[in-house]
């Protein structure tokens, strides 16, 4: 029986939206399992696999590059995790050895210098882009020759997404490589055509973990130089990894299932998968199953209160709602209509269980961080459907400032850290919610992009205004230029991101690299449109890739 009733006549008057229902049904039900144990036939296989790379790795070498593309190729294909140390002592050996004051000081070609200068940069290690003023000519401009080496050009380009401000070269190493390369993707007969057209829609340094593996594990096949036992072992690795994801997937599908929103709030959005995909992508490592259990739940409260705020309630009862939130005791959710009793109570139901994991973990602190970060997401929202109910436009900056926390990034952010065991201290808490450039970044990188990619589809239906109206009104933009301008916002974000991810870093690399796998995201999910809201496309086809089809040994 539905909580809601279509025939009610004040139904007429909500905004509803034409959300697509659930494309995966109860498809990974199948997998749901109290068991978390992974095949030990394959874990004995890898652990030995695992000891050769490791051997591999530590080896002596006077061939800095050979090591350098080794570690390359490691995190490319999605085995990092198990080598973090062993990869941690031998950049630091390369950086003490071969740089002096930041600058690179080894002769060598640009495909090579490029490589090492992207992978220092994505280990936190600061190095200068005045390694590649080599590379020009007498007029400060890129040398034509080199666009013949096309392997060269494409390591360039993937090395100057690790942009931080200030960096001019590296503006101008983008621009040339991207203007270029688009000309070779069109070749269909170069040997690196696709590559190249696939890094020109997604850079590597802002792709996703998991992604990158599935794709890279068949590139590295094909190069006749790979070795036999890291690519076996990358391969067995994707797969025991992809069984333990499918029964979180299948626990919580379930959990979800029991709930049966889809038939009780039928005016939101039913993207368990999906949101269980979105924790996947900031964290896959097998030490962190116990927060993939927590943030999925979370992320879909979270998605069904935004659809209530936008897509639902009237002022009235959002109003209620909101001082139902502040008040946060599930009592106060008796005066709710129907509808809204259900959400609060689940949405209890979720905090009540994160508060007995942190009771029993003596880490009761983490509640009022949480509570705090989860009642500012709220009035964020409740502040925009007052906007939409009296036809506001606001300022550019009061727009950001609200719409930037109503995105609900930063709560999720310091949600994600929640499950991630001992290692979090309340220093951790302290400082995410202290509006970090990275934290801030990712929520303005979340917020631009799904301003770009949204909005037509949102103004379809009574909703609040966007971004792209503000610019309108107050500046007298059109269209064209407000997405200029958003385009530009994403840009800086991506150059804060990257300096806060250089060391010293404000707190363990650990913490930051769930801000960036955020950010990536959004860059991979919203770039051409809101794939999580319109989920039939790119984002089946991704979860699919990584969820569904085991890699052939």
């Amino acid at each position: 029986m539905s909580t809601l009733s279509n025939s009610n006549p004040e139904t007429k008057q909500r905004n509803l939206a034409d959300y697509h229902p659930n494309i995966w049904g109860e498809y990974f039900i199948q997998y749901a399992s109290e068991s978390m144990e992974l095949d030990q036939n394959i874990v004995t296989q890898i652990d030995t696999l695992k000891s050769h790379v490791r051997n591999m790795l530590v080896a002596k070498s006077e061939k800095p590059f050979e090591k350098v593309k080794l570690i390359d190729s490691i995190c490319r294909l999605g085995l990092s995790y198990h080598f973090e140390k062993e990869i941690d002592e031998v950049l630091q050996h390369i950086y003490k050895s071969y740089v002096e004051n930041g600058e690179i000081i080894l002769e060598d070609n640009l495909f090579s210098l490029a490589v090492l200068f992207r992978v220092l940069r994505q280990h936190g290690f600061y190095v200068s882009p005045n390694v590649f003023t080599k590379f020009k000519d007498e007029q400060g401009n890129f040398n034509e020759t080199l666009i013949m080496d096309v392997e060269g050009m494409l390591s360039l380009y993937e090395a100057s997404h690790l942009i931080v401000h200030g960096e001019d070269i590296l503006e101008e190493a983008l621009a040339f490589t991207s203007t270029h390369l688009e000309f070779i993707a069109t070749e269909s007969s170069h040997s690196l055509a696709a590559q190249v057209k696939y890094a020109l829609r997604q850079a590597l340094h802002k792709s996703l973990p998991r992604l990158e593996a599935r794709r890279y594990i068949s590139i590295y096949e094909q190069d006749p130089s790979h070795d036999e036992i890291l690519l076996t072992f990358s391969k067995l690795d994707f797969n025991l990894l992809q069984s333990l994801h499918q029964k979180e997937f299948g626990n919580i599908s379930k959990w979800w299932k029991e709930l049966d929103f889809s038939s009780k709030l039928p005016y939101a959005r039913d993207r368990i998968v999906e949101c269980c995909f979105w924790t996947l992508t900031v964290y896959f490592e097998p030490q962190y199953s116990r927060a993939r259990k927590m943030l999925p739940k979370i992320n879909v409260m979270l998605s069904l209160i935004d659809d209530t705020y936008d897509s639902y309630g009237t002022i009235d009862e959002l109003e209620r709602f909101t001082e139902a939130i502040e008040r946060w005791d599930v009592i106060v959710s008796d005066d709710l209509p129907d509808y809204m009793k259900l959400l609060y109570k689940s949405f209890w139901n979720v905090y009540e269980e994160i508060e007995q994991a942190m009771i029993e973990e003596g880490r009761e602190y983490i509640l009022n961080y949480y509570k705090k970060e989860f009642k500012k997401a709220v009035q964020a929202y409740m502040t925009e459907a007052r906007w939409l109910n009296e036809n506001y436009i606001p300022t550019t900056e009061e727009y950001m400032r609200v719409s930037r926390t109503s995105c609900c990034y930063s709560l999720l952010i310091l949600a994600s850290y929640i499950g991630m065991g001992d290692k979090v201290t309340e220093n951790i808490f302290k400082w995410v919610t202290n509006e970090p450039k990275i934290v801030n970044g990712a929520a303005n990188i979340c917020r631009l992009m799904d301003e770009i990619v949204s909005t037509e589809f949102e103004q379809k239906r009574g909703h609040v205004c966007s971004l792209l109206d503000c610019y309108k009104k107050h500046h007298g933009m059109s269209r064209e230029a407000g997405i200029q301008e958003c385009q530009k916002g994403v840009a800086i974000a991506w150059k804060d991101i990257n300096r806060d991810c250089l060391r010293p870093t404000e707190v363990p690399m650990d913490f930051l690299t769930r801000a960036l796998n955020f950010s990536r995201f959004m860059d991979v999910f919203y770039t051409d449109k809101d794939n999580y809201t319109h989920a039939e496309g790119l984002m089946k086809t991704y979860i699919k890739d990584v969820m569904v089809d085991p890699i052939p040994i």
